[in-house]
């Protein structure tokens, strides 16, 4: 019952599943095995609904439109159990139509155990090739992988931006969860301390960024670094783009740091890191207080001397008397349409429109011209998107060459090193789920030019 909860709640309230799944859970008093059991029966259920609704809708004549929408809920929480989860199919079947017994009514519990013994009648890979359409190759990827076709298209294009043609495996990899990834704050603490403080958690070095750990098990907010804020909760791929714009080169004074659109602060809290070790000083702006709240938490243990926390619209304060071509490093971590980290939200891909993405692009490239009038001449802006999406991305900083006193940035030394698989013949950067094991970051890096 927790599940279809999450499931009701996601779909009438658009809550997110993430954040209500923990209460939802006590408050059905759900603990252990079982809550582990409820934890992947609704979020498996949320990412794989497209493909559930293909299968369902070749076991009834009637439109998914016309059906119910807690019937709907029910019937995909029993595909995933029957399916993806290693339940035998009639208790799958049997608990699923109590269940449909219990909140509707006797009705629609017989058309739910008509669909469901539908269902069982075939193997997973069985529906997997029932579900294909010969006569559309991006339908038939959407159906497999769920996600809707729109996303596919986009994400395609992206992929050739790359010369990478693996299309299902790249969406595949937004069905996976991700492990639970730390990240070791420059001057607060180290991977190697934070290793030894996590070793019954079954931690690993990151495999990617020198200041990330992963861990194998547990909880990381009981974890003394974190509690700390010596470390925290960060993708290795949002622990690199940061990395990479506090290590180009730059000629000249590099002495302040701005970070344009810093909540909730996990960027913030690296870029401050390695300012203090580089002898500069980080400014992260925020627009939202109650964000602005969670980066000054994040950069207390820095102190005001390092980092300082402003409250403000990024293009007005960007273009602002304090900062106008006062900054010698900016980083502009956009908002966007978050296509980038589909695996951590799995409800995200069924509220995204493709007519979110034309107000982003206008968004993100005020940002960004309003980070260049913040830079000194000479100096950098890391223009970043946890999007793919190549008018979020691409299209931006191809605007921002031929618009603004810009010129691409070459990274050198072990920071290009580490960076190198995911650089593109643009000289910009593109992270991968299903290659690299992050989220789907882009990066650009940017020159100002000196005569500017």
């Amino acid at each position: 019952m927790a599940a279809l909860d999450v499931l009701v709640q996601v779909r009438e309230d658009e809550a997110y599943a993430n954040l209500i799944l923990d209460r939802t859970l006590k408050a059905y008093e759900v603990t252990g095995r079982d809550a582990a059991f409820a934890t992947e029966l609704a979020y498996g259920t949320l990412r794989l609904q497209g493909f559930y609704d293909a299968v369902i809708e070749l076991c009834t004549p009637k439109p998914l439109s016309t059906i119910d929408g807690l019937v709907l809920d029910i019937l995909r929480l029993g595909a995933h159990q029957i399916l993806s989860m290693r339940v035998p199919a009639h208790a799958a079947v049997a608990q699923t139509v109590d269940m449909a017994r219990q909140t509707a009514s006797a009705g629609p519990a017989k058309f739910v155990n008509a669909i469901l013994r539908r269902i069982t009648e075939r193997s997973l890979e069985q529906w997997q090739r029932a579900i294909q359409d010969p006569s559309d190759q991006e339908q038939s990827v959407a159906n497999l992988t769920s996600h809707p076709k729109w996303m596919v298209s986009e994400f395609s294009k992206a992929l050739a931006e790359g010369d990478r043609s693996d299309l299902a495996g790249a969406l595949a990899a937004n069905n996976i969860p991700p492990k639970v990834t730390l990240a070791a704050r420059p001057g607060l603490t180290t991977a190697e301390k934070l290793l030894a403080q996590t070793k019954d958690l079954a931690a690993t070095p990151g495999a990617l960024a020198p200041t990330a750990v992963v861990l194998g098990k547990g909880d990381p907010r009981r974890i003394e670094a974190v509690v700390n804020r010596q470390a925290a909760v960060a993708d290795e791929a949002s622990q690199l783009v940061a990395m990479a714009l506090a290590k180009v080169e730059i000629a000249g004074e590099d002495l302040r740091w701005l970070d344009l659109c810093a909540g909730p602060g996990g960027k913030a809290g690296m870029l401050a890191g390695f300012a203090k070790q580089q002898g500069a000083s980080l400014v992260a702006n925020e627009l939202h207080e109650h964000r602005a709240k969670l980066v000054a938490n994040t950069l207390a243990p820095f102190g005001p001397s390092i980092a300082k926390v402003h409250v403000g619209d990024g293009v007005e304060f960007g273009k602002s008397e304090y900062c106008e071509g006062k900054f010698d490093r900016v980083l502009v971590d956009a908002p966007c349409s978050g296509l980038g980290a589909l695996r951590r939200r799995p409800e995200a891909r069924w509220r995204k429109s493709l007519t979110d993405i034309p107000p982003l692009h206008e968004l993100q490239t005020e940002l960004l011209a309003a980070a260049v009038t913040a830079l000194r001449p000479g100096g950098v802006v890391g223009y970043v998107t946890c999007s793919p999406v190549l008018a979020e991305t691409k299209e931006v900083v191809e605007w921002a060459l031929a618009n603004l006193p810009l010129e691409r940035a070459a990274l050198t030394g072990d920071i290009a090193k580490l960076l190198a698989p995911m650089k593109l013949s643009s000289g910009d950067y593109q992270f991968w789920p299903d290659r690299d094991g992050t989220d789907a970051l882009f990066l650009s890096l940017l020159r100002k030019r000196e005569e500017a």
